[in-house]
């Protein structure tokens, strides 16, 4: 069971919302938000569901299969939000919504014939942090013109803020990614988690990716 109740994660959903909503910034997009389920278990996902959320966020194929059958029951859309192996997408293309760590054009192809047409998110290291997944700035034009070649439908960027990072080296990294966003005309700018979601609204994220804040502290895996 997850360590709060479906009521504890709709209360915590609207504080989630009310931080959103409190951050000073140009923009007056909605802002929205994807519960991150990972390591979490399958009642996240309807504790979620039941709060609103219309997206999840899972990391890890094997435990995105194990909640098949209640995803399928909420009806909730499922970003993968991990570092996706191409030997994974043929196994998760009945379930995956989104596809939002491409960074490569070894996955761009494989996305394109097991799922053609379908949606992804470029992922951006904007930060230059080796363990982080994501392709350089500077790839994003290549990466967005193969994949608009096979056909896939590119909803924006997305992007991991740094680990252990002032508050500074997340802006730079937020503001590049955004302006590589206004720059192709991009519809979804991902950025922001639990710690840092605050920063990246300011910076223009039209979506952010919620765990902790709203199922409390993860399970140890």
């Amino acid at each position: 069971m997850i360590p709060c109740t479906a009521a504890d994660v709709a209360s915590r959903l609207a504080a989630v919302r009310g931080r959103v909503e409190a951050v000073e910034r140009a923009w007056t997009h909605a802002v929205e938000v994807v519960a991150v389920t990972k390591g979490f278990p399958e009642d996240a996902v309807a504790a979620a569901a039941e709060a609103g959320c219309r997206s999840i966020g899972e990391n890890y194929a094997q435990d995105l299969l194990l909640k098949e059958d209640v995803i399928e029951a909420t009806g909730v859309d499922v970003h993968f939000i991990g570092r996706l192996q191409s030997n994974k997408v043929r196994q998760l293309a009945h379930l995956v919504t989104v596809w939002a760590t491409i960074d490569r054009v070894s996955l761009i192809d494989e996305v394109a014939k097991r799922v053609p047409g379908g949606k992804i998110l470029l992922q951006v290291n904007a930060t230059g942090e080796e363990q982080k997944g994501g392709c350089r700035p500077a790839d994003v034009p290549v990466l967005l013109e193969r994949a608009c070649a096979m056909g896939l439908d590119v909803r924006g960027l997305m992007t991991v803020g740094p680990t252990g990072g002032s508050p500074e080296v997340a802006r730079r990294a937020f503001q590049t990614v955004r302006s590589l966003f206004d720059d192709y005309g991009l519809e979804v700018c991902s950025m922001g988690m639990s710690g840092d979601l605050d920063i990246a609204i300011e910076c223009g994220s039209t979506e952010v990716r919620i765990g902790s804040a709203l199922f409390g502290q993860r399970p140890a895996r």
